[in-house]
């Protein structure tokens, strides 16, 4: 667990009661509710075809994105599970209530980084302003850009970044992960070429001997063999260099649009 969190509830099995659906959302997001316990429900029946993931993996790919993350120990993703629903199978989540106060990742005025934030770049508001995307500076997005490189991320916006009221950051919404070509794109730049903290490091050992026992287990059913093996080389990449790679080709869209 990342420092100071709490060990996490389990999805429960119960039935599920929905009350009401996500909008806007690309693929059928529901809110709903478990003995009590509000969750978060995608049914594989309600994902939209890509062309460059395979249908109907949306949904494992996110059990997949929780399942590094508890093995990271960094609480990123909240609990997540594959399980039957209302709509069949599907991605059944625990609700996690965001802090409204908190923005850990922003748009400002070009020029007028916050103290605490980083600069990513830099364009044009509806209105021709010059504005600039910035983040925090804090350890719990530092994690979640390290977990992003593992996962290969390709749909980090700013509202994936769930701020709770401790400080603590979710990341949700990891349905376009575990691609075996690079396909990073994400919000969370502001530390290319940084050096990895130790405590970054020991994560990702533990992730490493972990693919080697039971997660690598647990991801082969959930991904394919070539998608485990690519995720075992992006941890090994990153030991190797310790620290935060750069954008992989400038050819290709490295930021999520939109980005919120």
């Amino acid at each position: 667990m990342s420092p100071d969190r709490p060990v996490d509830a389990q999805v429960p099995e119960g039935e599920i009661t929905l009350h009401g659906r996500v909008l806007p959302a690309s693929n059928a997001t529901f809110v709903g509710e478990v003995d009590g316990v509000r969750v978060v429900y995608k049914p594989v029946a309600g994902e939209r075809p890509l062309w460059d993931f395979p249908d109907g993996t949306l949904a494992a790919r996110e059990v997949a994105a929780h399942a590094v993350s508890e093995a990271l120990g960094w609480d990123v993703v909240p609990p997540t599970v594959l399980r039957e629903g209302p709509h069949g199978i599907g991605m059944v989540q625990l609700w996690r209530d965001e802090d409204p106060d908190q923005a850990p990742v922003d748009i400002v005025a070009e020029g007028t980084v916050p103290d605490g934030f980083r600069h990513v770049f830099d364009g044009l508001d509806a209105h021709d302003r010059g504005v600039s995307l910035v983040h925090e500076d804090s350890p719990a997005l530092r994690r979640m850009a390290v977990f992003d490189v593992v996962v290969n991320n390709a749909d980090r916006k700013g509202g994936h970044v769930l701020p709770m009221p401790d400080g603590h950051r979710h990341g949700v919404d990891h349905g376009l992960t575990f691609h075996v070509e690079t396909k990073l794109r994400t919000v969370l730049w502001g530390w290319v070429g940084e050096a990895l903290v130790e405590e970054e490091l020991d994560g990702l050992r533990r992730l490493a001997a972990a693919l080697d026992g039971d997660l690598g287990q647990a991801l082969a059913g959930l991904l394919t063999g070539p998608e485990v093996a690519v995720t075992r080389r992006r941890v090994e990449r990153l030991l190797a260099r310790g620290e935060f790679p750069a954008p992989a080709s400038s050819s290709y869209p490295v930021i999520p649009w939109p980005p919120f």
